[in-house]
């Protein structure tokens, strides 16, 4: 059976697109499912939140043909959890893909291997939307928004919802959207009700039931090196990802 593809996606950054994977991909590797995440992002955030040693070849030396993808990848101190780890030279590969033919399909060309190793690739886009986020977008199956409950992040969901529709037109007929996940959620303020209401008026069958709360814990543990779980398994935070998971599973399974 191939692999579930999703990918996280935002062009605002700070909407904890990171976090999300990380804590999305280890509920569902204790759930017992084979998960491998990979960083597509050139800061590494991904790699560091995981301790993952992201010295070693990553999803750059992939792109640029110059080892495997299954060479590629790491074990964590999860298991069922592997990851494929980026790093600053992935920064470059925009203008290096710039004039190669058939540019947009590197990463699914190049992941192609994967897919019947895994029962779910978990990918963590750049804040933008350059060559390698549409490789990202060619390559999936499906695409998780994560979104902060303010105003200015509701005027770039409909930016975001055009770009998706846009490559499901012309270069991914099996693009969906997964689903809108809100994070950093406080249930105490008027905004982030107001923007839960608003947007789920709009796209309620698009929206997790499950919300992320904002919560200390979840923000310590990258430092560590960890996912919530091996941090603090009964924070709310870790509750909240291990429910989500299983709206995913739902969702696509």
């Amino acid at each position: 059976m191939s692999a579930n593809k999703i990918i996280f996606l935002n062009q605002k950054g700070g909407v904890g697109k990171t976090t999300s994977v990380v804590n999305l991909g280890a509920a569902l590797a204790l759930r017992g499912k084979r998960v491998l995440l990979i960083d597509f992002d050139s800061q590494g955030n991904l790699s560091s939140s995981l301790s993952a040693d992201n010295s070693a070849p990553g999803t750059y030396d992939i792109l640029t043909e110059q080892i495997s993808a299954k060479e590629a990848c790491q074990k964590t101190s999860i298991n069922n959890l592997d990851i494929i780890t980026a790093n600053i030279d992935l920064a470059g590969l925009n203008i290096e893909l710039v004039n190669v033919e058939n540019r947009n399909y590197y990463v699914k060309n190049a992941l192609a291997e994967l897919e019947n190793s895994y029962d779910y690739i978990i990918g963590d886009c750049p804040p933008s939307l350059g060559l390698v986020t549409i490789n990202t977008l060619v390559w999936a199956s499906y695409v998780i928004i994560p979104m902060q409950c303010e105003y200015l992040a509701m005027e770039g969901l409909n930016s975001l919802m055009r770009t998706v529709a846009s490559i499901k037109r012309s270069l991914n007929q099996d693009l969906t959207i997964l689903g809108i996940l809100f994070t950093m959620f406080t249930k105490r303020t008027k905004l982030a009700n107001e923007v839960v209401e608003d947007v789920t008026q709009y796209f309620d069958n698009l929206v997790f039931k499950t919300k992320i709360p904002r919560n200390v814990r979840l923000s310590e543990a990258p430092s560590h090196g960890l996912p919530i779980f091996a941090y603090d398994k009964h924070c709310l935070g870790a509750k909240a990802y291990y429910k989500l998971s299983k709206e995913v599973i739902t969702r696509v399974e």
